[in-house]
């Protein structure tokens, strides 16, 4: 298999049941060498399982995944050696140090310690604290210094920003990029939805176990949507907009039309009708969101809080 022109990670009809309970159905998906996708979806959608299934912690009842060309079964230590995993509960040494975890994790990869010491620096972590002493939000951050100082070809976060305050947290997005940008593929899991709008490439959301919607984010910035009240009848859009404008009308004489592409050709459109008011906005990941797990769950945050 060419190493380059494969995807870093691809599955094919991949499941995991336990018993009648499908925690994973027939995921099929494609992560390309240097891409950020973003893993979404609520609580039990699958994420968890999902990343056990590609690091080999957990054998697909049905199914295939590869990770760089390597089956994740068969060659799942090849591909742990490989992988850099941020699980979203780490657990580190809480007898030892900060600085003295950094030592350990380098020796062990067999690479200079210099590298997460300067992403300690960064995140403004004292590493000369127990880690039994730290605080929560530390503790994530020596985490992070760990993992994204490994470089290696593919690292999978798992809510890396989790416990962080909003400076903290935009120095992780900051390494995120940085990490993308020399070349790793990353597989990036988060509950707020304005990180993976800022950071991804391509986002994949969950739902009961499949996999509900994938998007890239350069085609959802090219997304918009008006909201118009109508006095009048709605015509139907001219056959040129036809393709590119799904209208919906509600019961109280107003109108949402999603789009994408030019604006100035759907609004000539809605100027020859009868309007009382309109509103253009941009389409955005929480609109996605909303569409495939209803509005008003509290599992996923528009910002960071």
């Amino acid at each position: 298999m060419d190493m380059i022109e494969a995807p870093w990670v691809e599955t094919r009809g991949l499941s995991k049941r336990y018993g009648p309970v499908a925690a994973l159905e027939d995921c099929t998906l494609r992560v390309e060498r240097g891409e950020v996708l973003g893993l979404l979806g609520p609580n039990g959608a699958g994420k968890t399982t999902l990343i056990r299934l590609l690091l080999g912690f957990l054998r697909p009842t049905s199914g295939e995944a590869r990770v760089q060309g390597l089956d994740c079964r068969r060659d799942s230590l090849a591909i742990r050696r490989r992988t850099a995993y941020l699980p979203g509960e780490a657990c580190v040494f809480r007898g030892l140090r900060g600085a003295d975890v950094l030592r350990f994790f380098a020796d062990v990869r067999g690479i200079p310690p210099d590298p997460s010491f300067q992403l300690a620096d960064r995140l403004e972590l004292d590493l000369g604290r127990r880690v039994g002493a730290m605080s929560t939000g530390m503790r994530q951050k020596l985490a992070v210094a760990l993992t994204i100082a490994s470089a290696a070809s593919l690292m999978i976060l798992d809510e890396p920003t989790a416990n962080l305050d909003p400076s903290a947290r935009g120095v992780v997005l900051d390494l995120v990029r940085e990490t993308r940008a020399r070349g790793s593929t990353i597989v990036f899991s988060s509950h707020v939805l304005s990180e993976v709008e800022e950071t991804c490439d391509r986002v994949l959301i969950l739902r009961q176990g499949r996999v509900a919607h994938s998007q890239k984010l350069s085609e959802l910035r090219d997304q918009y949507r008006i909201t118009a009240r109508v006095a009048g009848a709605v015509l139907e859009p001219p056959r040129e907009l036809a393709e590119r404008v799904r209208v919906e009308r509600d019961a109280d004489g107003s109108v949402r039309c999603d789009a994408s592409g030019a604006l100035a050709p759907v609004l000539t459109w809605l100027a020859a009708l009868d309007l009382k008011d309109l509103r253009v906005e941009s389409a955005s990941l929480r609109a996605v969101y909303d569409r495939i797990h209803g509005e008003g769950r509290p599992e996923f945050r528009t910002t960071a809080t």
